[in-house]
């Protein structure tokens, strides 16, 4: 072998011995993605916190009082969150109305009966109620046109849209008619006196 040869094994071999990887580095780079995803979850949890103090003012959810009378309609679902009426995307977070849920919805001559386990359960009297829509979105959950029952009732000095899925969507109708007339009948009478 010539020493040319020898020159290039010797170069060929030390290019393979060279440290492909730097554990140090890519232990680091893991390291500051973790924090940086922590650090991200924790702005977003203090903006949510900070929704809930700026809505304070919002009174406490009133709960459904005894002995309902005999139920209009029931269904089952979930519960996607409540935003301030019309404004689709201004989600309410104060006394747990925007946390997601299981549901169980009653509607009786009193009012809506808003049952949610792991959830605040409350009541909307039915003077209260305002309306109900078939719509496509609320705050955080957007579906098909018509896949999502919106309810419309005052809370204080404050309109609300909660939205509302059942498990079986082909019941939304009924709810929207029975709501419907429900608040036509309740303004008229307020009207009369």
């Amino acid at each position: 072998m010539t020493p040319a040869v020898i020159q290039l094994a010797a170069e060929a071999a030390e290019r393979q011995s060279a440290e492909v990887t730097s554990f140090g580095a890519r232990i680091a780079w893991v390291v500051g993605l973790a924090v940086f995803i922590a650090f991200v979850y924790w702005l977003m949890r203090q903006g949510w916190k900070w929704r809930g103090t700026l809505q304070s003012d919002l009174p406490e959810l009133p709960a459904a009082p005894g002995g309902l009378p005999e139920h209009r309609l029931a269904l089952t679902g979930r519960y996607h969150g409540s935003t301030t009426a019309g404004q689709w995307l201004d989600r309410i977070v104060a006394h747990g109305l925007g946390v997601r849920s299981r549901v169980e919805l009653t509607l009786t001559d009193a009012g809506l009966d808003v049952v949610r386990p792991g959830a605040t359960d409350f009541f909307v009297p039915a003077a209260q109620l305002r309306g109900a829509r078939l719509d496509k979105g609320i705050a955080g959950k957007v579906l098909t046109e018509g896949g999502l029952l919106v309810v419309t009732w005052a809370h204080g000095d404050k309109l609300i849209d909660s939205g509302f899925r059942s498990d079986r969507a082909a019941e939304h109708a009924a709810w929207v008619e029975a709501i419907n007339i429900m608040n036509s009948s309740t303004t008229t009478e307020g009207a009369e006196r």
